[in-house]
C-alpha cells in the first residue's frame, strides 16, 4: 500500500469542488458589485481556496511591504524636496547631484511595489506558484542600482579631484547634507525591519541602498567642512571613501539576493521543520524536508514514513497534520506539500517499482490472471 498526501488544505470541499472553509461573496448580486468590482478585485487579490489562516498573513505581509515602500518614497520625497530649496539657494553642484540622487533612489520604490503587486494575484495554469518571485527581480534592479550608485560616487569624486571647485554657502550645504543622511537613514532602517519581519530580501537590499545614500549626503556635509577649513580636497576624498562603502553594501544586498534566487534558506529553518514534522504523531521517519522562498513567503515539502498497515484515511490525518504543524512551527511558512511512504518500503527505488508493476498489471493479455500487488 502506498498512501500519498499533497497539498492539503483545512477548508471543506462538496463534490464540485468548492470550498467552504470561508465564503466568496464573487457571484452574489449586488448590483455594479457583481461586474467590474470582483474583477479588478481579483487582480491584485488572490482567489484561493487555502485556508484563511494562510492566505490572510501573506496578504498582511505584502500590504506591510507596501506601506513601507510608500512611507520611505514620501519620506525620501520629502527629504529630497528639502535638498532641492538649498539648492537653488546656494548654487551647489555638489549638492545638486546628491539631491537627484536621492531622487532616483526613491524611485526604485516602483519596481519593488510593483513586484507586492504581483505577489498578490492568485496562481494560474503558467505560474503555478504564483508570482512571488517577482520581488527578486525587484531585487536585481535595486543592487543594479546599488552598483550604479558607487560607480557614480566614484566618478564625481575623481572628476573633482581632476576639477576642482569651490563650493558657496556652506552653513546651508551642511544642513542639507544634515538632512539627507537623517532621512535616509530613517527610511532605511524602516525597510530593513519591516524586510526582516516579512522575509522580503528585496525591501531589506533597498533599505541597506537607502543607507548608502545616507553616507552620500554626509559626504555633502564633510565636503562643507572641509571647504570651510579651506581643504579642497577634503570633497572628493570624502566621496572616493563613500563609493567603497557603497562597494560593501552592495555586496551584502547582491549575497542576499543571490542566495534567493539560488533556493537558499537559513538552515535553522530546516532544523524547524523537521523537529515538527518528528512530534507528528504516526511518523515513523522524516525522509527528506526542502523549503523555498516564493517572494517573502515559505514553502516546504516533506517526505515522511508511515505503518505500512495504516488505511489511506489514516496516512492522509497524519499528512494533514504534519502539513498544519509545519504552517505553525516554521515562520512565514504559508504552504506545504506532505508525501508519505509505508515503512516497509525503504529505499529510493519504492516508486519507479511501483509504476512499473502497476504497468505491466494494466498491460496483461487478455484471459490471464493478474497478479495484485499491496
Amino acid at each position: 500500500m502506498n498512501n500519498h498526501a499533497h497539498g492539503h488544505h483545512h477548508g471543506h470541499e462538496d463534490a464540485h469542488g468548492h470550498d467552504h472553509g470561508h465564503s466568496h461573496d464573487h457571484h452574489g448580486h449586488g448590483g455594479l458589485l457583481s461586474g467590474w468590482w470582483p474583477k479588478l478585485s481579483h487582480a491584485v487579490v488572490p482567489h484561493s481556496h487555502d485556508s484563511r489562516a494562510k492566505i490572510d498573513p501573506a496578504l498582511e505581509s505584502s500590504r506591510d511591504g507596501l506601506r513601507a515602500l510608500w512611507i520611505s518614497l514620501v519620506g525620501l520625497g520629502i527629504t529630497a524636496l528639502a535638498q532641492a530649496v538649498i539648492v537653488v539657494m546656494s548654487g551647489s553642484v555638489a549638492l545638486l547631484g546628491d539631491t537627484l540622487h536621492n531622487v532616483a533612489d526613491a524611485l526604485t520604490a516602483v519596481p519593488l511595489g510593483i513586484a507586492f503587486l504581483l505577489g498578490r494575484r492568485a496562481a494560474t495554469r503558467a505560474y503555478t506558484y504564483g508570482y512571488g518571485r517577482a520581488e527578486d527581480l525587484a531585487g536585481i534592479i535595486i543592487v543594479l542600482v546599488i552598483a550604479g550608485s558607487a560607480v557614480a560616487a566614484a566618478w564625481t569624486a575623481l572628476d573633482r579631484l581632476l576639477h576642482p571647485a569651490d563650493v558657496t554657502h556652506l552653513p546651508w550645504v551642511a544642513a542639507a547634507g544634515l538632512v539627507g543622511f537623517v532621512g535616509n537613514e530613517a527610511v532605511a532602517q524602516y525597510r530593513i525591519r519591516v524586510g526582516k519581519r516579512i522575509g522580503s530580501a528585496a525591501l531589506v537590499a533597498d533599505g541597506l541602498h537607502a543607507r548608502t545614500d545616507g553616507y552620500t549626503s554626509l559626504a555633502v556635509l564633510a565636503a562643507a567642512g572641509g571647504a570651510a577649513l579651506g581643504w579642497h580636497w577634503a570633497d572628493p576624498l570624502v566621496g572616493l571613501a563613500i563609493a567603497v562603502a557603497i562597494t560593501f553594501v552592495l555586496k551584502d544586498a547582491a549575497r542576499e539576493v543571490y542566495r534567493r534566487l539560488m533556493d537558499a534558506v537559513d538552515p535553522d529553518l530546516v532544523d524547524q521543520a523537521e523537529t515538527a514534522l518528528w512530534a507528528v504523531n504516526g511518523v515513523q521517519d522524516v525522509a527528506a524536508v526542502r523549503l523555498r522562498w516564493i517572494g517573502h513567503r515559505l514553502h516546504a515539502e516533506a517526505d515522511l514514513v508511515v505503518d505500512a498497515g495504516l488505511s489511506l484515511i489514516a496516512a492522509h490525518e497524519i499528512a494533514a497534520d504534519a502539513e498544519h504543524q509545519l504552517t505553525h512551527a516554521v515562520p512565514r511558512l504559508t504552504t506545504a506539500t506532505v508525501h508519505t511512504d509505508p515503512d516497509s518500503h525503504p529505499g529510493g527505488h519504492h516508486h519507479t517499482d511501483l509504476s512499473h508493476q502497476r504497468r505491466h498489471v494494466g498491460h496483461q493479455p487478455a484471459g490471464q490472471p493478474q497478479t495484485h500487488h499491496t
